[in-house]
Protein backbone atom coordinates (compact mmCIF):
# COMPACT_ATOMS: atom_id res chain seq x y z
CA UNK A 1 0.00 0.00 0.00
CA UNK A 2 0.98 3.29 -0.60
CA UNK A 3 1.66 4.39 2.77
CA UNK A 4 3.61 1.59 4.16
CA UNK A 5 7.69 3.00 3.35
CA UNK A 6 11.01 0.82 3.80
CA UNK A 7 12.89 4.02 4.60
CA UNK A 8 13.27 2.79 8.35
CA UNK A 9 13.58 -1.00 7.75
CA UNK A 10 16.05 -1.58 10.03
CA UNK A 11 14.55 0.23 13.06
CA UNK A 12 11.51 -1.39 11.99
CA UNK A 13 12.49 -5.16 12.40
CA UNK A 14 14.36 -4.20 15.72
CA UNK A 15 11.12 -2.82 16.84
CA UNK A 16 9.11 -5.30 15.41
CA UNK A 17 10.83 -8.15 16.47
CA UNK A 18 11.38 -6.64 20.11
CA UNK A 19 7.84 -6.13 20.62
CA UNK A 20 6.95 -9.45 19.52
CA UNK A 21 9.08 -11.01 22.11
CA UNK A 22 7.72 -8.71 24.47
CA UNK A 23 4.15 -9.62 23.54
CA UNK A 24 4.66 -13.08 23.63
CA UNK A 25 3.76 -13.70 27.37
CA UNK A 26 1.54 -10.91 27.41
CA UNK A 27 -0.50 -12.67 24.77
CA UNK A 28 -0.49 -15.94 26.10
CA UNK A 29 -1.02 -14.55 30.04
CA UNK A 30 -3.82 -12.49 28.56
CA UNK A 31 -5.20 -15.35 27.07
CA UNK A 32 -5.13 -17.75 29.95
CA UNK A 33 -6.93 -15.14 31.51
CA UNK A 34 -10.05 -15.07 29.57
CA UNK A 35 -10.50 -18.38 29.64
CA UNK A 36 -9.53 -18.54 33.44
CA UNK A 37 -13.48 -18.90 34.70
CA UNK A 38 -13.49 -22.17 32.34
CA UNK A 39 -12.96 -25.09 35.27
CA UNK A 40 -11.71 -27.68 32.65
CA UNK A 41 -7.70 -29.09 32.11
CA UNK A 42 -7.81 -27.84 28.54
CA UNK A 43 -8.95 -24.30 29.28
CA UNK A 44 -5.46 -22.76 29.61
CA UNK A 45 -4.08 -24.24 26.09
CA UNK A 46 -7.24 -23.24 24.59
CA UNK A 47 -6.96 -19.67 26.13
CA UNK A 48 -3.14 -19.32 25.79
CA UNK A 49 -3.81 -20.17 22.35
CA UNK A 50 -6.43 -17.87 21.61
CA UNK A 51 -4.31 -14.94 23.01
CA UNK A 52 -1.80 -15.56 20.45
CA UNK A 53 -4.27 -15.77 17.53
CA UNK A 54 -5.62 -12.65 18.84
CA UNK A 55 -2.51 -10.82 19.15
CA UNK A 56 -1.25 -12.36 15.35
CA UNK A 57 -3.97 -11.03 13.72
CA UNK A 58 -5.18 -7.78 15.34
CA UNK A 59 -1.41 -6.72 15.84
CA UNK A 60 -0.78 -7.48 11.84
CA UNK A 61 -4.13 -5.72 10.01
CA UNK A 62 -4.53 -2.74 12.96
CA UNK A 63 -0.70 -2.03 11.61
CA UNK A 64 -1.66 -2.48 7.48
CA UNK A 65 -4.89 -0.80 7.67
CA UNK A 66 -4.46 1.67 10.90
CA UNK A 67 -3.51 4.99 11.61
CA UNK A 68 -1.10 5.04 14.13
CA UNK A 69 2.22 3.90 12.50
CA UNK A 70 4.36 3.26 14.78
CA UNK A 71 1.55 1.04 17.24
CA UNK A 72 1.32 -1.96 18.47
CA UNK A 73 -1.64 -3.23 19.51
CA UNK A 74 -2.78 -7.01 21.07
CA UNK A 75 -4.93 -8.14 23.97
CA UNK A 76 -4.55 -6.01 26.48
CA UNK A 77 -5.88 -5.81 30.34
CA UNK A 78 -8.83 -4.37 30.65
CA UNK A 79 -10.74 -6.25 27.21
CA UNK A 80 -9.53 -9.30 28.55
CA UNK A 81 -11.81 -8.72 31.78
CA UNK A 82 -14.51 -7.73 29.42
CA UNK A 83 -13.80 -11.24 27.61
CA UNK A 84 -13.46 -13.22 30.58
CA UNK A 85 -16.50 -12.26 31.81
CA UNK A 86 -18.37 -13.46 28.31
CA UNK A 87 -16.52 -16.51 28.46
CA UNK A 88 -17.15 -17.70 32.08
CA UNK A 89 -20.92 -16.66 31.24
CA UNK A 90 -21.19 -18.76 28.15
CA UNK A 91 -19.78 -21.67 29.73
CA UNK A 92 -22.22 -21.33 32.66
CA UNK A 93 -25.05 -20.99 30.20
CA UNK A 94 -24.56 -23.84 27.79
CA UNK A 95 -23.44 -25.89 30.83
CA UNK A 96 -20.16 -26.86 29.74
CA UNK A 97 -19.91 -26.57 25.83
CA UNK A 98 -16.29 -25.24 24.46
CA UNK A 99 -18.52 -24.60 20.98
CA UNK A 100 -20.44 -22.38 22.88
CA UNK A 101 -17.74 -20.51 24.30
CA UNK A 102 -16.09 -20.10 21.02
CA UNK A 103 -19.04 -19.06 19.03
CA UNK A 104 -19.80 -16.71 22.01
CA UNK A 105 -16.00 -14.93 22.05
CA UNK A 106 -15.63 -15.18 18.42
CA UNK A 107 -19.19 -13.07 17.46
CA UNK A 108 -18.21 -10.44 20.42
CA UNK A 109 -14.70 -9.83 18.95
CA UNK A 110 -17.14 -10.02 15.23
CA UNK A 111 -19.39 -7.58 16.59
CA UNK A 112 -16.36 -5.11 18.42
CA UNK A 113 -14.61 -4.72 14.98
CA UNK A 114 -17.81 -3.70 13.38
CA UNK A 115 -18.80 -0.84 15.69
CA UNK A 116 -15.21 -0.22 15.64
CA UNK A 117 -15.43 0.11 11.99
CA UNK A 118 -18.89 1.82 12.41
CA UNK A 119 -16.99 4.53 14.64
CA UNK A 120 -14.20 4.87 12.36
CA UNK A 121 -16.69 6.08 9.31
CA UNK A 122 -18.61 8.31 11.50
CA UNK A 123 -15.72 10.37 12.36
CA UNK A 124 -15.67 10.14 16.56
CA UNK A 125 -12.37 9.49 17.00
CA UNK A 126 -11.35 13.21 16.33
CA UNK A 127 -12.53 13.96 20.08
CA UNK A 128 -9.56 12.70 21.57
CA UNK A 129 -8.09 15.58 20.53
CA UNK A 130 -10.11 17.03 23.50
CA UNK A 131 -7.86 15.11 26.38
CA UNK A 132 -6.22 17.74 28.46
CA UNK A 133 -2.40 17.77 29.20
CA UNK A 134 -3.01 16.88 32.72
CA UNK A 135 -5.02 13.60 32.12
CA UNK A 136 -2.18 12.50 29.66
CA UNK A 137 0.37 13.29 31.96
CA UNK A 138 -1.20 11.16 34.72
CA UNK A 139 -2.39 8.43 32.34
CA UNK A 140 0.96 8.12 30.96
CA UNK A 141 2.95 8.33 34.61
CA UNK A 142 0.52 5.90 36.29
CA UNK A 143 1.07 3.52 33.32
CA UNK A 144 4.86 3.64 33.75
CA UNK A 145 4.47 2.75 37.42
CA UNK A 146 2.17 0.03 36.85
CA UNK A 147 4.96 -1.41 34.21
CA UNK A 148 7.92 -1.18 36.99
CA UNK A 149 5.96 -2.60 40.09
CA UNK A 150 4.50 -5.38 37.97
CA UNK A 151 8.16 -6.38 36.50
CA UNK A 152 9.63 -6.53 40.00
CA UNK A 153 8.32 -9.94 40.87
CA UNK A 154 9.63 -11.74 37.39
CA UNK A 155 12.61 -9.53 38.14
CA UNK A 156 13.36 -11.59 41.37
CA UNK A 157 11.98 -14.68 39.73
CA UNK A 158 8.56 -14.53 40.76
CA UNK A 159 5.22 -14.49 39.77
CA UNK A 160 3.38 -11.12 40.05
CA UNK A 161 0.10 -10.57 42.10
CA UNK A 162 -2.94 -9.34 39.29
CA UNK A 163 -3.67 -6.09 41.80
CA UNK A 164 -1.17 -3.11 42.52
CA UNK A 165 -1.84 -2.97 46.04
CA UNK A 166 -1.30 -6.50 46.31
CA UNK A 167 2.29 -6.08 44.35
CA UNK A 168 3.41 -3.57 46.65
CA UNK A 169 1.46 -5.34 50.22
CA UNK A 170 3.06 -8.81 49.31
CA UNK A 171 6.38 -7.22 48.54
CA UNK A 172 8.41 -7.88 51.66
CA UNK A 173 7.04 -10.84 52.43
CA UNK A 174 8.18 -12.60 48.84
CA UNK A 175 11.73 -10.86 49.20
CA UNK A 176 12.71 -13.60 51.93
CA UNK A 177 11.12 -16.32 50.07
CA UNK A 178 13.87 -15.81 46.98
CA UNK A 179 16.04 -18.85 46.74
CA UNK A 180 18.51 -17.72 43.65
CA UNK A 181 19.58 -14.11 42.48
CA UNK A 182 20.08 -15.61 38.64
CA UNK A 183 17.06 -14.14 37.75
CA UNK A 184 17.80 -10.47 39.67
CA UNK A 185 21.35 -10.40 38.58
CA UNK A 186 20.10 -11.50 34.52
CA UNK A 187 17.64 -8.48 34.70
CA UNK A 188 19.91 -6.10 36.36
CA UNK A 189 22.28 -7.07 33.77
CA UNK A 190 19.38 -6.14 31.11
CA UNK A 191 18.99 -2.76 32.50
CA UNK A 192 22.53 -1.83 32.61
CA UNK A 193 22.94 -2.64 28.83
CA UNK A 194 19.81 -0.80 27.86
CA UNK A 195 20.75 2.78 29.45
CA UNK A 196 25.08 2.09 28.61
CA UNK A 197 24.65 0.73 25.11
CA UNK A 198 23.44 3.78 23.85
CA UNK A 199 26.82 5.88 24.84
CA UNK A 200 28.61 3.32 22.81
CA UNK A 201 26.23 3.36 19.61
CA UNK A 202 22.02 3.96 18.84
CA UNK A 203 22.36 2.35 15.44
CA UNK A 204 21.33 -1.08 16.59
CA UNK A 205 18.53 -0.87 19.54
CA UNK A 206 19.45 -1.68 23.20
CA UNK A 207 16.98 -3.30 24.24
CA UNK A 208 17.42 -5.77 21.70
CA UNK A 209 20.98 -6.54 21.91
CA UNK A 210 20.20 -6.92 25.84
CA UNK A 211 17.75 -9.54 24.87
CA UNK A 212 19.91 -11.26 22.59
CA UNK A 213 23.45 -11.05 24.80
CA UNK A 214 21.74 -11.59 28.50
CA UNK A 215 19.79 -14.68 27.21
CA UNK A 216 22.87 -16.23 25.65
CA UNK A 217 24.60 -15.58 28.81
CA UNK A 218 21.67 -17.24 30.66
CA UNK A 219 22.31 -20.56 29.23
CA UNK A 220 25.09 -21.13 30.62
CA UNK A 221 23.82 -20.29 34.00
CA UNK A 222 21.48 -23.33 34.69
CA UNK A 223 18.45 -21.17 35.28
CA UNK A 224 15.34 -22.90 36.06
CA UNK A 225 12.94 -23.50 32.98
CA UNK A 226 10.26 -21.64 34.77
CA UNK A 227 11.32 -18.90 34.84
CA UNK A 228 12.00 -18.86 31.02
CA UNK A 229 8.77 -18.04 28.15
CA UNK A 230 9.59 -21.71 27.72
CA UNK A 231 7.03 -23.89 25.26
CA UNK A 232 4.58 -22.21 23.07
CA UNK A 233 1.50 -23.70 21.72
CA UNK A 234 1.47 -24.37 18.19
CA UNK A 235 -1.29 -24.24 15.53
CA UNK A 236 -2.45 -22.54 12.45
CA UNK A 237 -5.67 -20.10 13.39
CA UNK A 238 -8.33 -21.64 11.96
CA UNK A 239 -11.79 -19.82 11.44
CA UNK A 240 -14.10 -20.38 14.52
CA UNK A 241 -16.72 -22.52 12.57
CA UNK A 242 -14.51 -25.42 11.55
CA UNK A 243 -13.67 -25.73 15.39
CA UNK A 244 -17.10 -26.23 16.70
CA UNK A 245 -20.18 -28.25 16.80
CA UNK A 246 -22.86 -26.00 14.97
CA UNK A 247 -25.79 -28.51 15.30
CA UNK A 248 -28.17 -27.75 18.09
CA UNK A 249 -26.82 -24.27 18.81
CA UNK A 250 -29.17 -21.94 19.93
CA UNK A 251 -28.07 -19.11 17.73
CA UNK A 252 -30.55 -16.26 18.58
CA UNK A 253 -29.44 -16.48 22.24
CA UNK A 254 -25.78 -16.20 21.63
CA UNK A 255 -25.88 -13.57 19.46
CA UNK A 256 -27.94 -11.62 22.07
CA UNK A 257 -25.51 -12.76 24.34
CA UNK A 258 -22.25 -11.47 22.16
CA UNK A 259 -23.96 -8.32 21.20
CA UNK A 260 -23.62 -6.12 24.04
CA UNK A 261 -20.29 -7.37 25.13
CA UNK A 262 -18.83 -6.66 21.54
CA UNK A 263 -20.01 -3.58 22.24
CA UNK A 264 -18.67 -2.67 25.69
CA UNK A 265 -14.96 -3.76 23.82
CA UNK A 266 -15.61 -1.76 20.88
CA UNK A 267 -15.94 1.27 22.57
CA UNK A 268 -13.34 0.25 25.52
CA UNK A 269 -11.10 -0.27 22.79
CA UNK A 270 -11.14 2.50 21.04
CA UNK A 271 -10.78 4.46 24.47
CA UNK A 272 -7.28 2.44 24.79
CA UNK A 273 -6.03 2.51 21.34
CA UNK A 274 -6.75 6.05 21.31
CA UNK A 275 -5.04 6.81 24.31
CA UNK A 276 -1.92 4.95 23.52
CA UNK A 277 -1.77 6.97 19.73
CA UNK A 278 -1.22 9.95 21.84
CA UNK A 279 1.43 8.34 23.81
CA UNK A 280 2.87 7.10 20.88
CA UNK A 281 2.62 10.96 18.94
CA UNK A 282 4.28 12.01 22.37
CA UNK A 283 7.50 9.82 21.57
CA UNK A 284 7.39 9.98 17.64
CA UNK A 285 6.59 13.81 17.45
CA UNK A 286 4.13 12.32 14.79
CA UNK A 287 0.33 12.93 14.38
CA UNK A 288 -2.13 9.86 14.29
CA UNK A 289 -4.85 9.43 12.06
CA UNK A 290 -7.62 8.43 14.94
CA UNK A 291 -10.67 7.63 12.49
CA UNK A 292 -8.35 5.55 9.92
CA UNK A 293 -7.09 3.64 13.35
CA UNK A 294 -10.27 2.64 14.66
CA UNK A 295 -11.40 1.29 11.08
CA UNK A 296 -7.58 -0.84 11.12
CA UNK A 297 -8.57 -1.88 14.79
CA UNK A 298 -12.18 -2.67 14.01
CA UNK A 299 -11.00 -4.94 10.65
CA UNK A 300 -7.94 -6.54 13.24
CA UNK A 301 -10.51 -7.18 16.03
CA UNK A 302 -13.47 -8.94 13.56
CA UNK A 303 -10.24 -10.95 11.58
CA UNK A 304 -9.48 -11.84 15.44
CA UNK A 305 -12.71 -12.92 16.47
CA UNK A 306 -13.59 -15.35 13.10
CA UNK A 307 -10.20 -17.13 14.11
CA UNK A 308 -11.20 -17.70 17.69
CA UNK A 309 -8.84 -14.88 19.02
CA UNK A 310 -9.32 -12.46 21.70
CA UNK A 311 -10.21 -9.27 20.91
CA UNK A 312 -7.65 -6.27 22.06
CA UNK A 313 -6.49 -2.74 21.39
CA UNK A 314 -3.72 -0.44 20.26
CA UNK A 315 -1.20 -1.46 23.37
CA UNK A 316 0.73 1.26 25.21
CA UNK A 317 3.76 -1.10 26.84
CA UNK A 318 4.31 -3.21 23.45
CA UNK A 319 4.00 0.44 21.67
CA UNK A 320 6.40 1.80 23.54
CA UNK A 321 9.17 -0.99 23.16
CA UNK A 322 8.74 -0.54 19.30
CA UNK A 323 9.14 2.97 19.51
CA UNK A 324 11.89 2.75 21.63
CA UNK A 325 13.46 -0.16 19.68
CA UNK A 326 13.64 1.55 16.62
CA UNK A 327 10.26 1.26 14.94
CA UNK A 328 8.58 3.88 13.45
CA UNK A 329 6.21 2.59 10.67
CA UNK A 330 2.99 0.04 10.17
CA UNK A 331 6.32 -2.62 9.04
CA UNK A 332 7.31 -2.69 12.54
CA UNK A 333 3.46 -3.80 14.00
CA UNK A 334 3.42 -6.19 11.09
CA UNK A 335 6.49 -7.88 11.72
CA UNK A 336 5.81 -8.12 15.19
CA UNK A 337 2.82 -10.07 14.11
CA UNK A 338 4.45 -12.55 11.69
CA UNK A 339 7.16 -12.91 14.41
CA UNK A 340 3.93 -14.14 16.27
CA UNK A 341 2.83 -16.16 13.90
CA UNK A 342 5.94 -18.30 13.75
CA UNK A 343 5.51 -19.28 16.83
CA UNK A 344 2.33 -20.28 16.03
CA UNK A 345 3.56 -22.16 13.02
CA UNK A 346 5.91 -24.35 15.49
CA UNK A 347 8.86 -21.59 16.03
CA UNK A 348 8.77 -21.42 19.92
CA UNK A 349 11.46 -23.47 20.74
CA UNK A 350 13.86 -20.25 19.32
CA UNK A 351 12.41 -18.49 22.01
CA UNK A 352 11.50 -20.65 24.84
CA UNK A 353 15.25 -19.85 26.50
CA UNK A 354 14.69 -15.61 27.24
CA UNK A 355 14.55 -15.56 31.14
CA UNK A 356 11.27 -13.31 32.07
CA UNK A 357 13.63 -11.89 34.35
CA UNK A 358 15.14 -10.19 30.93
CA UNK A 359 11.97 -9.14 29.58
CA UNK A 360 11.51 -8.08 32.87
CA UNK A 361 14.50 -5.47 32.79
CA UNK A 362 13.61 -4.26 29.42
CA UNK A 363 10.00 -3.23 30.35
CA UNK A 364 11.52 -1.26 33.37
CA UNK A 365 13.35 0.61 31.44
CA UNK A 366 10.58 1.22 29.19
CA UNK A 367 8.04 2.08 32.62
CA UNK A 368 10.92 4.70 33.87
CA UNK A 369 11.37 6.57 30.33
CA UNK A 370 7.29 7.09 30.24
CA UNK A 371 6.78 8.86 33.49
CA UNK A 372 6.53 12.29 32.93
CA UNK A 373 9.02 13.47 35.56
CA UNK A 374 8.70 17.26 34.44
CA UNK A 375 4.80 17.10 34.86
CA UNK A 376 5.74 16.52 38.40
CA UNK A 377 8.44 18.83 38.85
CA UNK A 378 5.79 21.29 37.89
CA UNK A 379 2.91 20.36 40.34
CA UNK A 380 3.99 23.68 42.39
CA UNK A 381 3.84 25.90 39.58
CA UNK A 382 0.71 25.09 37.73
CA UNK A 383 -2.59 25.81 38.47
CA UNK A 384 -4.00 23.43 41.64
CA UNK A 385 -6.69 22.49 39.45
CA UNK A 386 -4.59 21.16 36.46
CA UNK A 387 -2.33 19.56 39.51
CA UNK A 388 -5.12 17.85 41.34
CA UNK A 389 -6.29 16.25 38.18
CA UNK A 390 -2.94 14.77 37.29
CA UNK A 391 -2.86 13.40 40.88
CA UNK A 392 -6.21 12.09 41.06
CA UNK A 393 -5.78 10.64 37.23
CA UNK A 394 -2.39 8.96 38.39
CA UNK A 395 -3.47 7.49 41.46
CA UNK A 396 -6.71 5.90 40.20
CA UNK A 397 -4.30 5.12 37.11
CA UNK A 398 -2.21 2.65 39.07
CA UNK A 399 -4.85 2.05 41.84
CA UNK A 400 -8.18 1.37 39.84
CA UNK A 401 -7.96 0.89 36.43
CA UNK A 402 -6.27 2.86 32.95
CA UNK A 403 -10.05 3.99 31.69
CA UNK A 404 -12.00 4.95 34.80
CA UNK A 405 -8.90 6.90 35.80
CA UNK A 406 -8.57 8.86 32.47
CA UNK A 407 -13.06 8.90 32.86
CA UNK A 408 -12.98 10.27 35.75
CA UNK A 409 -10.09 12.82 34.85
CA UNK A 410 -12.34 13.98 32.20
CA UNK A 411 -14.97 14.66 33.91
CA UNK A 412 -13.47 16.66 36.71
CA UNK A 413 -11.17 18.37 33.94
CA UNK A 414 -14.20 19.51 32.38
CA UNK A 415 -16.37 20.76 35.33
CA UNK A 416 -12.92 22.78 36.16
CA UNK A 417 -12.80 24.24 32.81
CA UNK A 418 -16.33 25.21 33.04
CA UNK A 419 -16.30 26.89 36.62
CA UNK A 420 -12.99 28.82 35.32
CA UNK A 421 -15.33 30.05 31.85
CA UNK A 422 -18.24 30.63 34.28
CA UNK A 423 -15.78 32.99 36.83
CA UNK A 424 -14.47 34.63 33.45
CA UNK A 425 -18.02 34.93 32.40
CA UNK A 426 -19.11 36.06 35.11
CA UNK A 427 -16.23 39.06 35.99
CA UNK A 428 -16.76 40.13 32.67
CA UNK A 429 -20.71 41.50 32.50
CA UNK A 430 -20.30 44.76 33.27
CA UNK A 431 -22.79 47.67 32.75
CA UNK A 432 -22.64 51.41 32.20
CA UNK A 433 -23.73 52.04 35.86
CA UNK A 434 -21.72 50.14 37.46
CA UNK A 435 -19.63 50.75 40.38
CA UNK A 436 -16.65 50.54 37.96
CA UNK A 437 -18.25 51.31 34.45
CA UNK A 438 -16.77 50.58 31.12
CA UNK A 439 -16.24 52.74 28.89
CA UNK A 440 -19.13 53.47 26.69
CA UNK A 441 -18.43 51.65 23.53
CA UNK A 442 -17.50 53.47 20.13
CA UNK A 443 -20.86 52.88 18.57
CA UNK A 444 -22.54 54.61 21.61
CA UNK A 445 -21.71 57.85 20.75
CA UNK A 446 -24.98 58.65 19.34
CA UNK A 447 -27.25 58.96 21.54
CA UNK A 448 -29.05 62.17 22.23
CA UNK A 449 -28.15 63.38 25.75
CA UNK A 450 -31.70 64.13 26.26
CA UNK A 451 -32.86 60.65 26.42
CA UNK A 452 -29.91 58.82 27.54
CA UNK A 453 -31.10 58.96 31.08
CA UNK A 454 -33.66 56.70 30.06
CA UNK A 455 -31.73 54.28 28.56
CA UNK A 456 -29.64 51.09 30.19
CA UNK A 457 -27.35 49.04 28.18
CA UNK A 458 -25.95 46.02 29.24
CA UNK A 459 -22.66 44.92 27.82
CA UNK A 460 -22.04 41.24 27.36
CA UNK A 461 -18.57 39.68 27.16
CA UNK A 462 -18.04 35.80 26.85
CA UNK A 463 -20.61 32.74 26.55
CA UNK A 464 -23.89 32.48 28.46
CA UNK A 465 -23.94 29.08 29.15
CA UNK A 466 -25.02 26.97 32.08
CA UNK A 467 -21.13 27.84 33.90
CA UNK A 468 -22.09 31.88 33.89
CA UNK A 469 -25.68 32.11 34.61
CA UNK A 470 -24.78 32.84 38.37
CA UNK A 471 -22.83 35.78 36.74
CA UNK A 472 -25.76 36.95 34.30
CA UNK A 473 -28.38 36.62 36.32
CA UNK A 474 -26.41 39.19 38.78
CA UNK A 475 -25.70 41.82 36.31
CA UNK A 476 -29.65 41.32 34.93
CA UNK A 477 -30.89 42.20 38.14
CA UNK A 478 -28.81 45.37 38.53
CA UNK A 479 -31.22 47.51 36.18
CA UNK A 480 -32.26 50.56 37.89
CA UNK A 481 -35.77 50.80 38.04
CA UNK A 482 -35.99 54.16 36.29
CA UNK A 483 -34.97 52.80 33.18
CA UNK A 484 -37.30 52.41 30.34
CA UNK A 485 -35.38 51.49 27.50
CA UNK A 486 -32.72 48.41 28.41
CA UNK A 487 -30.08 47.87 25.45
CA UNK A 488 -28.44 44.07 25.60
CA UNK A 489 -25.57 44.15 23.31
CA UNK A 490 -24.82 40.63 22.09
CA UNK A 491 -21.70 41.73 20.10
CA UNK A 492 -19.46 39.80 21.83
CA UNK A 493 -21.65 37.14 22.60
CA UNK A 494 -20.52 34.22 20.45
CA UNK A 495 -22.16 31.15 21.94
CA UNK A 496 -25.75 30.50 23.94
CA UNK A 497 -27.14 27.04 25.51
CA UNK A 498 -30.19 26.28 26.16
CA UNK A 499 -29.67 27.08 29.92
CA UNK A 500 -28.64 30.69 28.50
CA UNK A 501 -31.49 30.56 26.35
CA UNK A 502 -34.32 30.10 29.35
CA UNK A 503 -32.06 32.63 31.98
CA UNK A 504 -32.26 35.05 29.25
CA UNK A 505 -35.70 34.36 28.80
CA UNK A 506 -36.39 34.67 32.57
CA UNK A 507 -34.94 37.95 32.65
CA UNK A 508 -36.47 39.59 30.09
CA UNK A 509 -39.58 39.05 30.62
CA UNK A 510 -38.86 40.35 34.38
CA UNK A 511 -38.14 43.22 32.81
CA UNK A 512 -41.12 43.62 30.38
CA UNK A 513 -43.25 42.89 32.97
CA UNK A 514 -42.06 46.25 34.89
CA UNK A 515 -42.93 48.05 31.86
CA UNK A 516 -39.41 48.29 29.82
CA UNK A 517 -38.52 47.79 26.25
CA UNK A 518 -35.72 45.33 25.85
CA UNK A 519 -34.10 45.92 22.63
CA UNK A 520 -31.26 43.44 21.41
CA UNK A 521 -28.15 44.76 18.83
CA UNK A 522 -25.44 42.50 16.63
CA UNK A 523 -26.56 39.05 17.95
CA UNK A 524 -24.00 36.79 16.23
CA UNK A 525 -25.14 33.84 14.62
CA UNK A 526 -24.97 31.21 17.19
CA UNK A 527 -26.65 32.64 19.61
CA UNK A 528 -28.82 33.91 17.10
CA UNK A 529 -30.37 31.01 15.64
CA UNK A 530 -30.94 29.38 18.79
CA UNK A 531 -33.26 32.36 20.40
CA UNK A 532 -34.60 31.88 16.52
CA UNK A 533 -35.04 27.89 17.43
CA UNK A 534 -36.14 28.71 21.08
CA UNK A 535 -39.04 31.28 19.78
CA UNK A 536 -37.64 33.40 21.81
CA UNK A 537 -37.03 35.81 18.96
CA UNK A 538 -39.76 36.36 17.55
CA UNK A 539 -42.56 35.28 20.34
CA UNK A 540 -40.58 37.15 23.48
CA UNK A 541 -38.41 39.98 22.22
CA UNK A 542 -40.15 40.92 18.71
CA UNK A 543 -38.07 41.11 15.24
CA UNK A 544 -38.45 44.55 14.86
CA UNK A 545 -36.53 45.21 18.16
CA UNK A 546 -33.37 43.34 17.38
CA UNK A 547 -30.85 45.50 15.59
CA UNK A 548 -28.25 44.69 13.09
CA UNK A 549 -25.89 47.45 14.11
CA UNK A 550 -26.65 49.53 17.57
CA UNK A 551 -26.42 53.09 15.27
CA UNK A 552 -29.89 51.16 13.61
CA UNK A 553 -30.80 50.92 17.51
CA UNK A 554 -30.29 54.34 17.98
CA UNK A 555 -32.06 55.63 15.13
CA UNK A 556 -35.17 53.71 16.36
CA UNK A 557 -34.93 55.39 19.83
CA UNK A 558 -34.88 58.70 18.05
CA UNK A 559 -38.00 58.19 16.43
CA UNK A 560 -39.35 56.26 19.46
CA UNK A 561 -38.40 59.71 21.86
CA UNK A 562 -39.78 61.90 18.86
CA UNK A 563 -43.42 60.34 20.24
Amino acid sequence: MAFLTTKNLKGDIFGGVTAGIVALPLALAFGIQAFGGIDDPAASSMGALAGLVGATLLGFFASLCGGTPSQISGPTGPMTVITASLISGAWASSQGSFSAVLIAMSLAGIFCGLFQILFGLIRIGKYVRYIPYPVLSGFMSGIGVIIILQQIYPLIGMKSPVMVVDMIAQFPEKVTEITTFIPLLLGLATIAIVQLFPLVTKKVPATLVALIVVTVASLFTGIDEKLTIGNIPAGLPMPFFTKVELDGLNWWALINAALVPGLTLAGLGSIDTLLTSVVADNITKTHHNSNRELIGQGIGNAMAGMFCGIAGAGATMRTVVNVKSGGRTQISGMIHAMFLLAILLGLGSLVKYVPLSVLAGILITVGWGIIDFRGFKDLKRIPRSDAFVLLTVFLMTVFVDLLTAVGIGMVIACVLFMKRMGDLAEGSYVTMDAAEPESPWADEGGIPEEIKHHIFIECFHGPIFFGSISGFNKVMHQVPDEAEVVILRMKRVKFMDQSGVYAMETAIKELQDSGKLVLMTIIQPQPRMILEEMKLIPTVVPQENTFETFEDATEFLKELYKK
